[in-house]
């Protein structure tokens, strides 16, 4: 056995494979962010159409 005097050099770590957990939480997580805006969006808008229609009805020609 022969004795250079170096250390070997160790191999650099793997890189991890992606976790497709992760990639499952993130998809549901938009979609349920996506969930609210459109919730909170399509509430809004029937509120201001509610609201539209008294004003509509309260200026009416009697």
């Amino acid at each position: 056995m022969t004795d250079t005097g170096t250390d070997p050099v160790p191999a650099p770590d793997p890189v991890p494979a992606p976790d497709p957990a992760l990639d499952n939480e993130r998809w549901k997580e938009r979609g349920v962010m996506l969930r609210v805006f459109v919730y909170v969006f399509a509430t809004h808008a029937f509120a201001g159409f509610v609201w539209l229609l008294f004003y509509v009805g309260q200026n009416a020609q009697k």
